[in-house]
């Protein structure tokens, strides 16, 4: 049984979204994973809907990526801090991503309930 409804992959590299799928299907760690290209993306998802339409399936978890095109990972969190409670209120957010600029890390330390480098493993998953 699944641990949770809904991911959210936020990430523009085709690759390392099929590995994380395969993963979190493996794991049996969601039910449902959903996928955006890049930050604007993922906005669009989950401002575009209701809180309870059907059809629609609200993250439990995203999993962020910093650097894509149009609206990287940092440029997200300022949009998706400006999201009304009642969208952000049940979801956490962990970065996910090949940097490994300490900076990067740094930065996002207050802005995201983990940080994990690429590619997402299965004892990573525990720690969630």
């Amino acid at each position: 049984m699944a641990r949770y409804k809904t991911v959210l992959l936020v990430d523009d590299n085709d690759a390392d979204n099929l590995i994380h799928r395969e993963v979190l299907e493996e794991e049996e760690f969601a039910e449902r994973i959903e996928v955006a290209w890049n930050g604007r993306e993922a906005l669009e998802y989950l401002q575009s809907q209701d809180p309870d339409p059907e059809g629609y399936f609200p993250p439990d978890i995203i999993f962020l990526d910093i650097n894509m095109p149009i609206m990287n990972g940092f440029e997200f969190l300022e949009e998706y801090a400006k999201l009304p409670e009642a969208i952000r209120k049940a979801v956490v957010v962990v970065m996910l991503t090949s940097s490994v600029n300490p900076l990067d890390k740094e930065n996002a330390a207050d802005l995201v309930a983990g940080y994990m480098t690429k590619p997402l493993q299965p004892e990573n998953l525990d720690k969630l």
